[in-house]
């Protein structure tokens, strides 16, 4: 044990809104379906960009979590943030704040003490399409057309103070951003606060609904969107030798996270154990990855090292796998290096094959995947998987689920600006 661990941490709860469904249990039937995300963009009138598709969430009901008037109010990222931590905040079974009077405690007779419950939400884009509506407004209708609820609504930080007003949790309340990185910091940085004491209770992931004219055009001048408008639900395919890029995104995957003393005296059902965490950064490009992904081994080898484990341990990867032809090429280099002859051994597959990159809400949702894979003992599938690459030639689950037993398992996450994640979970 190192000295700055005292506390183990757990995941008693689990959120999903994604482009294959609004809850856990529909985000998974569709990445063991191996359903594609990914149609046509019904947001906006998208006839005019360059890239006329995403993987948006299709049935989604914010008037479930929130009421009209708070619908209204809130943006996109802050709404599927909401409903995925109420969603998660149900699964782990807690019962109402110990604050109000005569309240059920949480599991077994267990008070829940509200101040010591943190929130760790963060998003990499936040608002973008309100910013974008409310400039429109600007333009043609001078400053009084701007929404007093512009600034409440756009700043990042916004999903992570709104979910704890939501739930009433008066812990620690953070929010990361690091690009694609942003919901596996998240989680690991909840998991250091709860390994310190700073907090019985976090909930912890990340939030994107960045699906706007703008951010399509300025991926796709970037080079990073694959352009197969023809053909949206072929598009997204990681380790393929015909990939051409990723396909945009949107949602929120959140976790509980609980101490567990905390965990076991309430009598809650742990679904999984987190034991590592490695952050890096690669100090190199705006957005290209290191030669070799330097700084994704290193995040990798620093998570192994965290858990105390070998990386023979690990049964397998859900990688970041975004369906860009330099992320995938290195992303696999980086594996054989830090695995070695067991990078040969291992699975890793790609779900955003089928949900598209959720960008910041990435590392939470495959977190959920991480742990639902443990816990189903079934790999989900790296879909469209055609050509094979000689450049990514590990086992990438193509095409169909497997079943297989999962022990431990490893979720990477790398952002633009060469920030790197490695998260690691294992069956408690």
């Amino acid at each position: 044990m190192k000295p700055h661990r005292h506390n183990r941490v757990v995941i008693t709860g689990m959120g999903a809104v994604t482009p294959l469904g609004s809850t856990v249990e529909k985000f998974w039937a569709g990445l063991l379906a191996g359903t594609s995300g990914a149609a046509p963009i019904a947001q906006f009138d998208a006839s005019k960009l360059p890239v006329r598709f995403a993987a948006e969430v299709k049935d989604f009901e914010p008037t479930k979590f929130m009421s009209p008037k708070e619908a209204k109010r809130n943006t996109r990222f802050i709404q599927v943030a909401i409903g995925a931590a109420k969603e998660a905040w149900a699964s782990a079974k807690f019962g109402p704040p110990d604050a109000q009077p005569d309240a059920p405690t949480a599991g077994a007779g267990v008070p829940v003490n509200m101040d010591r419950v943190g929130v760790y939400i963060g998003s990499g884009m936040g608002a973008l399409s309100f910013i974008e509506e409310q400039h429109s407004r600007l333009e043609s209708g001078g400053a009084d057309r701007v929404s007093p609820f512009l600034i409440p609504s756009v700043i990042v930080n916004m999903a992570a103070g709104l979910v704890s007003i939501a739930l009433g949790a008066k812990g620690p309340n953070l929010c990361t951003v690091s690009a694609c990185a942003t919901g596996g910091h998240a989680i690991g940085e909840a998991y250091r606060a709860l390994e310190r004491g700073d907090a019985d209770v976090i909930v912890a992931g990340g939030a994107e609904a960045a699906i706007t004219p703008l951010s399509i055009a300025g991926f796709h001048s970037a080079k990073a969107l694959s352009s197969r408008n023809d053909d949206p639900q072929h598009a997204s395919r990681p380790f393929d030798a015909r990939r051409d890029g990723f396909v945009m995104g949107e949602g929120a995957g959140v976790l509980v996270m609980e101490t567990l003393d905390h965990a076991q005296q309430r009598g809650a059902t742990i679904l999984a154990e987190i034991v590592g965490y490695g952050l890096s950064a690669d100090a190199y490009h705006m957005t290209a990855p290191a030669p070799e992904a330097e700084g994704a081994q290193r995040a990798m080898r620093m998570a192994l090292a965290d858990a105390g484990l070998e990386p023979s341990a690990i049964d397998y990867i859900n990688a970041h796998g975004t369906s860009t032809e330099l992320n995938d090429k290195l992303e696999t280099q980086a594996v054989k290096a830090v695995f070695g002859d067991h990078a040969r051994k291992l699975a890793m597959s790609s779900t955003k094959s089928m949900t598209g990159h959720l960008l910041g809400a990435a590392g939470g949702i495959e977190a959920i995947a991480s742990i639902m894979t443990i816990r189903e003992s079934i790999l989900p599938p790296t879909i469209n998987h055609d050509h094979a690459d000689a450049e990514c030639d590990l086992d990438c689950v193509p095409n169909v689920a497997r079943k297989q037993a999962v022990a431990v398992v490893m979720s990477n996450n790398m952002g633009f600006g060469g920030q790197n994640c490695s998260l690691i979970f294992q069956r408690f």
